[in-house]
């Protein structure tokens, strides 16, 4: 049974989707902040809002994705920030999804199942790929070109591991979208190229290897 944690201050909200987890098979306990949240088990799913008393959202899901032992937890942002911009920052800061209140409580409920079966293909990944300088280690979330560490931003990395894992291979933006981000929304191919240059750029002189099919997508290498 997966075991879920709510971060929502609402009370009313809160008791609502925890009881709708429960009712749909999961162990579900609820925060009205973050206090606590690094001393408890660790949980298979964190549902967190982003207007929260003390740390706020965004604050609460850097900590989870900079603590080693966090990390790979998957996150799914509830919040009534609607913005685009609101939307990209938490998915770039490692958000697995972003749900907009109001929301449809099955529909939540979808969403769960979709991100815990992404992460379990997560937990099956090769740990360690390389391509020619490029090298990756997915368990100690590091990339290193000529043996000197990078610093990318989750999504990044998780673009990066897609790009290494299937080198050779045309990927096209709908498959990178479904893989990296798990889900559509408005201006995703805009939000693919963005993110494959400033990967290149960071590469460095291996961003080369990374290439555009004009009209399909991107290929690690040939």
């Amino acid at each position: 049974m997966s075991l879920i944690y709510c971060i929502e201050d609402d009370e009313s909200i809160r008791e609502l989707i925890i009881y709708a987890l429960k009712n749909n098979g999961f162990e579900a306990v609820g925060f009205e902040d973050g206090r606590d949240l690094f001393d408890s088990p660790l949980p298979d799913l964190i549902l967190l809002d982003i207007m929260l008393p003390g740390d706020d959202g965004y604050t609460l899901l850097q900590k989870l994705k900079s603590n080693y032992r966090t990390a790979a937890s998957p996150v799914i942002m509830l919040t009534s920030k609607t913005s685009e911009f609101d939307k990209v920052k938490a998915l770039d800061m490692g958000a697995d999804d972003y749900v907009e209140k109001p929301f449809g409580v099955m529909e939540l409920i979808s969403r769960i199942r979709a991100v815990l079966r992404r992460s379990k293909r997560q937990k099956d990944k090769d740990k360690k790929l390389s391509y020619k300088e490029i090298s990756m280690d997915y368990d100690k979330y590091l990339v290193t070109v000529d043996n000197k560490e990078i610093s990318l931003t989750n999504k990044e990395f998780e673009l990066l591991y897609y790009l290494m894992k299937n080198q050779g291979l045309v990927l096209s933006r709908d498959k990178i979208m479904n893989e990296v981000w798990g889900f559509d929304y408005e201006g995703e191919t805009r939000t693919i190229d963005v993110h494959i240059r400033t990967l290149r750029l960071k590469l460095g002189k291996t961003g080369g290897y990374i290439q555009t099919i004009r009209g399909v997508g991107y290929r690690l290498g040939g």
